[in-house]
């Protein structure tokens, strides 16, 4: 151990007693503007969508989306404020044909063989559309991970089993007019896209072990039909932006390019490059990717995204990055496990760390979940389903089941709760922990201001199996009432309201706490 230069910092941590630990706030050093926070509807909306019992459906839905509280201030729900919607590619139809053994993770496609449309297929996944959209969602993302069946080069919605796109020449024009009537019919109704990511993780070989729709794409295959979809999108007259990317990893986003689909930022949004995209209609500044396996050890999480953010300022400062999709996948560092589900506190408190570095690391506008409704023993929802028993037969849950949240869902509203589109990140430091790879196993703490109404939000991340006591600076301004209304997601509780002096915060143990106060 060795001190630093003030005697005080050992290690990251101030080891002198000089009162009670601080938080302060730089309201006038802002960072990125949020945009939003999401989830999917994949898989299972499309027979949960369709259940008979509409109470549980409601249920659901006001997990995800609602801003009401009940007569104590306690959220309903986690306010989200975007809401992702899979165009299918046909799988569905083709039953065991497909080759995707579990229909589950089928989908219907509005596109028949012979070129007609049926806007009553996926009827579930509209029903979470209208739900999303009834209770306050504006933002509205409609994805493809595959072209239609009928375009594909095998016939399949799952990819070639290598780097290449699985779409048929010829049928080029054809993928990218059905995406287009795709969101000429929805704008034509009452739930219009803003976004359209025609592209999903195309750094997978899919094929392989076909279990999803899904196929891979080389950079110069994205920017060929980006390059013919723009400008069809344009001469449609559609409001839809498209939103790139959703690389598979934060590292496909600077890192080699040695099989043609990494160093994605430089490929699509430098001018030198041949695959370079940023001035073609319809196409919204940003580049996106997804967090998986890049989230351990505590430097490894900080690097993955320091690494993008940096290539991101080099390539172009103005281009917003997002993270659009993320779940508990598989071994995290021996620490914890996807399978089986667990949907405790350990398992919530990863999700906010992984946010929170999304955010304060790669400045991130949007932060996006995978799976919203989950039916697997499996740690990657945020709602989750078992069959009528609490069993997990898939079958019975077609029609009915059993709801329950997680502490994945109520840690993600921590922050999509209170974080609202327009807010502004600022510049939040906490006295006792200054060493950012410390902070991953101790405490965490970011800030955003709504200029307009002069309202600030702070979450903080307590790691620690101890409570933590802190005053708050917020440098210089004066909060109404000199209060915070605090919202605490533990083991025992999910944003449960409370009020606290400025001067006492006290972070409960193993816990994520919203803070919310007026500046003057």
């Amino acid at each position: 151990m060795k001190k630093g230069d003030d005697g005080c910092i050992v290690n990251g941590v101030n080891t002198c007693n000089t009162g009670p630990a601080r938080i302060t706030i730089n309201l006038g050093n802002e960072q990125q503007t949020m945009q939003s926070f999401g989830a999917s509807d994949c898989w299972t909306t499309k027979f949960i969508g369709k259940w008979n019992d509409v109470t549980k459906k409601n249920q659901i839905a006001d997990y995800l989306f609602s801003m009401e509280a009940d007569q104590q201030g306690n959220p309903k729900g986690i306010g989200l404020t975007l809401w992702r919607f899979n165009i299918g590619a046909g799988s569905y139809e083709q039953g065991s044909d497909s080759g995707i053994p579990d229909e589950f993770r089928r989908e219907e496609c509005f596109l028949d063989a012979n070129n007609n449309y049926n806007w009553n297929k996926q009827a579930g996944q509209q029903w979470f559309l209208s739900a999303a959209k009834a209770r306050g969602v504006k933002n509205f993302l409609a994805f493809s991970v595959s072209p239609p069946v009928q375009f594909t080069q095998n016939n399949k919605a799952y990819g070639l089993a290598n780097s290449h796109l699985n779409l048929t020449e010829s049928k080029k024009n054809a993928f990218a007019d059905f995406l287009v009537s795709v969101l000429k019919h929805f704008e034509s109704s009452s739930t219009p896209f803003n976004y359209l990511s025609p592209f999903n993780e195309p750094q997978w070989n899919w094929g392989e072990n076909p279990s999803q729709e899904g196929t891979g794409a080389t950079n110069a295959e994205i920017a060929d039909f980006i390059r013919l979809l723009g400008p069809k999108m344009k001469a449609a007259g559609l409001a839809t932006t498209i939103c790139l990317g959703e690389a598979n990893q934060w590292n496909s986003l600077d890192a080699n390019n040695s099989d043609g689909r990494g160093d994605q930022l430089n490929q699509f949004f430098n001018k030198s490059s041949a695959n370079y995209i940023g001035d073609v209609p319809s196409m919204e500044h940003l580049l996106s990717a997804h967090s998986y396996f890049t989230t351990c050890p505590g430097a490894d999480l900080i690097s993955y995204r320091q690494h993008a953010a940096d290539k991101q300022k080099t390539v172009d400062p103005s281009l917003h990055l997002w993270q659009s999709e993320f779940g508990i996948l598989g071994d995290i560092c021996g620490q914890l496990n996807a399978y089986p589900k667990n949907t405790g506190i350990d398992y919530g408190l990863y999700v906010a760390k992984v946010i929170h570095h999304d955010l304060t690391v790669a400045n991130v506008t949007s932060w996006q979940w995978w799976l919203a409704v989950d039916t697997y023993n499996y740690s990657d929802g945020l709602v989750y389903i078992n069959d009528p028993s609490g069993g997990y037969d898939l079958n019975s849950m077609k029609t009915n089941g059993l709801v329950s949240d997680s502490k994945q869902l109520w840690c993600l509203g921590n922050y999509s709760r209170f974080i609202r589109p327009g807010m502004i990140r600022v510049n939040a430091a906490l006295s006792d922990v200054t060493d950012p790879v410390l902070a991953t196993g101790t405490q965490m703490v970011s800030a955003y201001k709504d200029p307009a109404s002069k309202q600030l939000v702070i979450v903080l991340i307590n790691m620690s199996t101890e409570s933590k006591q802190y005053m708050v600076d917020p440098g210089g301004s004066q909060l109404a009432g000199n209060t915070f209304d605090m919202y605490t997601t533990t083991a025992l509780k999910n944003l449960k309201k409370s009020t606290t002096p400025v001067g006492t915060i006290t972070l409960e143990p193993r816990s994520v706490t919203t803070l919310t106060a007026h500046y003057q």
